[in-house]
């Protein structure tokens, strides 16, 4: 009998810059966070539990410095990344084309949702608090199992409807954009940081 492994789902995790590197971006989210009155009230108004520059602010690599480091440092994760999933990129590239700073304050979260539009996303984490929500991915497969049973409670990882990541401070993951994904609630009563993104494939 030969058991063969098709169309695996990728997700790539990567440190990202300096802990100095970290802590300054840290202080210019919380800048942002004091200062970014239409962002406060676009969170306001649909009701985030934080705040997000989602809505508000689509040039923060030109604003800021620090963003603008830590973009050089996630275009070249992706371009990496992208070879890792065996992309044939002749006549393409890809372009950081969202790049925003997410704050949840204790029992924050972001339902299941996908990126529609790109083809990776990710997230860098600034502030992890013990305690902070894991990152919730979901079988992209799930929809089509029909009447499947539930994998067994010792079923691995690989088998898994749901995995729930835990991020590392500092570090970077990165996935296809179809990937459904959610944030679970952040039961610390510090701040949970983290900066999204998403890639475009552009012609060249």
């Amino acid at each position: 009998m030969t058991l063969k492994t098709l169309f695996p789902t990728f997700v790539k995790e990567e440190a990202i810059g300096t802990a100095d590197l970290r802590a300054e971006l840290e202080a210019v989210c919380w800048l942002l966070e004091d200062e970014d009155t239409a962002g406060n009230d676009w969170c306001d108004e649909q009701g985030y539990d934080g705040y997000t520059s989602y809505a508000s602010l689509d040039d923060l690599p030109e604003r800021f410095p620090e963003f603008g480091a830590l973009k050089t440092l996630l275009d070249e994760q992706a371009d990496a990344f992208a070879k890792e999933l065996h992309w044939d990129m002749q006549g393409f590239h890809l372009q950081l084309d969202a790049l925003w700073v997410n704050i949840l304050g204790e029992g924050g979260s972001h339902s299941g949702h996908i990126h529609p539009g790109s083809v990776i996303s990710g997230t860098f984490y600034v502030a992890l608090p013990e305690g902070s929500g894991s990152l919730k991915m979901e079988d992209p497969r799930l929809t089509g199992m029909m009447g499947a049973p539930q994998p067994a409670d010792d079923a691995p990882e690989s088998a898994r409807r749901f995995v729930y990541l835990t991020p590392k401070q500092g570090h970077a993951l990165f996935w296809e954009s179809w990937l459904r994904h959610e944030v679970m609630p952040n039961r610390a009563e510090d701040a949970r940081i983290s900066i999204s993104f998403n890639y475009a494939l552009l012609r060249d």
